[in-house]
């Protein structure tokens, strides 16, 4: 296994997460330190936002870092311990909802208003959670 980062980057679809993670100067931490978890949206999350949100974001460090740790908890918590919570608190500090009505039903759980379409990707200092929508920090 490998740490967050690098498995993002295996995985292929995380193009537009990792590049953002390298602008903000987070790679090192979320491969190394930890344990994290990490709801990751992907690329093609990414391109639902609104043409040139990316590029502003990554010309602006703190805006983009706060966007990325609203992305990520403190602990590896699967999607098991997520789904007993109404609210997680983010690294960048704001409360992430959680929805986990059809839990129980289909597995599936939204955060915020983005469903999360893979869960429990286990990295040697984490989780990742894949979501279909990129959070972001009121």
């Amino acid at each position: 296994m490998a740490g967050i980062c690098d498995t993002a980057v295996a995985a292929g679809n995380f193009k537009t997460l990792v590049a953002a993670t390298q602008a903000a100067g987070l790679v090192e931490t979320l491969n190394t330190k930890g344990p994290y978890t990490v709801f990751a949206p992907t690329d093609e999350a990414f391109a639902k936002l609104p043409k040139g949100t990316v590029e502003s974001l990554l010309k602006d460090k703190p805006k983009l870092t706060a966007v990325l740790t609203y992305h990520v908890l403190e602990g590896a918590v699967p999607a098991s311990d997520v789904v007993q919570h109404k609210k997680l608190t983010t690294l960048q500090g704001q409360d992430l909802n959680v929805d986990a009505a059809k839990w129980h039903l289909h597995k599936s759980v939204k955060i915020n208003d983005a469903n999360v379409i893979k869960a429990d990707i286990k990295a040697d200092n984490g989780i990742i959670h894949v979501v279909d929508k990129v959070l972001l920090p009121k």
